[in-house]
């Protein structure tokens, strides 16, 4: 038959640079598993948990891990899925940030969880921000406008919010990479919650330390 090359995850090439952790942003055709990782209830917040084993850690949006072998995931529809590495302290990060998360900085939360467990700088920090809704597609209405300082609707640029905080909180510009596109743009490759509503599925983003 003819020959088709294997869907493979999203990866950041900055990511990948690190040779102590695996990675990857789920799409509609390559999602991992997550039954084998540690996981989130995910409720939209900045709460911020730290993964020493596989399962669910609690209620909330962000988890942190230094033990190798737990793979920190999260689950996204257009939400942005965000990977950390620290490559002093091999200390890993894995968030989800929709706007409500954004809004409440869990990116900061992460790096501040980050440096109180494990004593992360954030100036040794690798971030790959995945695939979520583009500001092409994001339109918000005046009351999510004016927690992002916009004076009316419009256009959200989530991936930008959460590349600008990562910058404020101390992480180096030319360390934040953006993987993949907009999910709402992109059908045939992203689940998209606000395309597809309750029919659209999630995918797995997720670290590891590997040793």
């Amino acid at each position: 038959g003819p020959s088709h090359s294997v869907v493979s995850l999203l990866t950041s090439k900055l990511l990948a640079s690190l040779n102590w952790t695996e990675h990857g942003f789920g799409t509609r055709d390559a999602n991992p598993d997550q039954t084998a990782m540690a996981s989130l209830q995910q409720i939209h917040s900045a709460a911020t948990f730290v993964a020493r084993e596989l399962g669910c850690a609690g209620e909330g949006d962000a988890l942190v891990t230094r033990t190798p072998g737990v793979a920190v995931s999260i689950r996204t529809a257009d939400c942005f899925p965000i990977l950390l590495a620290d490559s002093e302290t091999r200390a890993v990060a894995a968030i989800h940030a929709g706007w409500r998360g954004t809004a409440a900085g869990v990116v900061r939360t992460s790096l501040d969880r980050m440096r109180s467990e494990f004593g992360t700088d954030p100036r040794n920090v690798f971030a790959a921000i995945g695939p979520g809704i583009g500001a092409c597609c994001y339109e918000v209405g005046l009351e999510v406008a004016r927690q992002f300082g916009m004076a009316e609707a419009g256009k959200l640029d989530l991936a930008a919010e959460n590349r600008n905080q990562l910058i404020a909180a101390g992480v180096q510009t030319d360390r934040i990479e953006l993987v993949g596109g907009c999910t709402f743009c992109h059908p045939a490759q992203f689940f998209s919650w606000r395309r597809d509503r309750d029919r659209a599925g999630r995918m797995i983003s997720f670290i590891r330390v590997t040793a």
